[in-house]
């Protein structure tokens, strides 16, 4: 992957985390993520154990996750990068990559082999799917549904949603093209090889939108994850689409009147990418924190707050039971076999390369 890189970070290249003393490095890191429960699970998970390792450090956390792009296009114009790290899902991380505002790493130089010795970039495999990219999780965007608001038949299909007659009420979608239009061509009859193929030719989103329309009117929108678990508490919505993870903890951990809708989730891969060109100080700091929030042990112990698949190989044998609640957590991930029945593999290279005009018109659609 061709990527520009400033002077600053061209240079820095040179300079691997574990060559910079503690001395030289910043005593403030600001983490961005998603906040909710995800967000929570990063703290208890990766910020609290190394915070105990690093008295004196001060992390903050923006959760502006949903706006990387939009946001660090704007900070590298202003010439003011304010973030340190920044937790991504796979295709905008390809976009920032591309743009340069994501710096390219050497995974196995600057990453925690496993315990067995087996590299990072090995240890990882398939789901480094760029150089700019540190997966953290697998996890996929699915449906929740009340369970007393869908009367004696409850969904199997994520077809029903757009049954308005048999489930009447509001419907909350992420405010994002991504799946949504993938959602709305399968069930408009598209195949599910064939989505791509029909949603990148003429037609194909003016298509996805029109089946969107049926339901636009019954629609909430949301941009935080947080916001479905709470409209589906309140009883404001009777469908919701969220990360699985945010549904087990209203579910598992709130006890929520709430149902999974696991047909056709969208898999796909979350993960940190470092802004290009900070300075040497701040760099140091967050190359150290991500080869520690990285490495086997510390993805195995996210999995014990919430149900997102550990990016390592070394990591899955280590996933054991929740740490509150003491349940297992294999059985609540969305790779388990009972889950994945009918999934949907989301396209992040796909995504990379045709979000921004997909956005404009999607955009466009909702404004009407």
């Amino acid at each position: 992957m061709k990527v520009m890189k400033t002077l600053a970070a061209t240079t820095a290249l040179t300079v691997s985390a574990g060559a910079v003393s503690a001395q030289d490095m910043s005593n403030e890191l600001v983490l961005v993520s998603w906040g909710g429960a995800y967000q929570d699970s990063q703290q208890k998970a990766y910020v609290e154990p190394y915070l105990a390792m690093n008295p004196g450090l001060t992390v903050t956390w923006d959760s502006s996750s949903a706006e990387a792009v939009a946001k660090l296009r704007a900070m590298e114009e202003a010439g003011n990068v304010t973030w340190d790290l920044v937790d991504a899902v796979a295709s905008d991380s390809m976009r920032l990559c591309d743009e340069g505002l994501a710096e390219e790493l050497n995974h196995d130089e600057m990453l925690a082999a496993a315990p067995d010795g087996t590299s990072a970039s090995d240890d990882f495999g398939d789901l480094l799917v760029s150089d700019c990219f540190v997966p953290q999780i697998v996890y996929s965007t699915t449906f929740g549904y009340r369970n007393d608001m869908v009367g004696d038949t409850a969904p199997t299909s994520v077809c029903d949603i757009f049954d308005t007659t048999k489930y009447p009420g509001k419907r909350s979608l992420q405010k994002r093209p991504i799946d949504n239009v993938e959602w709305a061509l399968y069930c408009d009859g598209v195949a599910k090889d064939e989505l791509y193929d029909v949603l990148g030719s003429d037609g194909g989103m003016e298509r996805a939108l029109a089946k969107l329309d049926t339901i636009k009117d019954d629609v909430v929108w949301w941009t935080a994850g947080a916001e479905t678990p709470q409209l589906l508490a309140d009883g404001e919505v009777v469908f919701g689409s969220t990360f699985n993870g945010r549904l087990f903890s209203a579910i598992a951990e709130q006890n929520q009147p709430i149902g999974m809708l696991w047909d056709m989730q969208s898999f796909d891969l979350d993960g940190w990418i470092l802004p290009a060109g900070l300075p040497a100080d701040r760099r140091a700091r967050a190359l150290d924190f991500l080869k520690f929030a990285t490495d086997t042990q510390r993805l195995a112990d996210q999995a014990a707050y919430i149900s997102y698949g550990p990016a390592r190989a070394s990591s899955a044998p280590l996933v054991g039971k929740h740490a509150e609640l003491g349940i297992d957590m294999a059985p609540h991930m969305p790779t388990d076999p009972a889950n994945a029945g009918n999934i949907h593999v989301y396209d992040y290279e796909w995504w990379a390369d045709n979000r921004d005009d997909l956005n404009a018109k999607f955009e466009a659609w909702l404004a009407k």
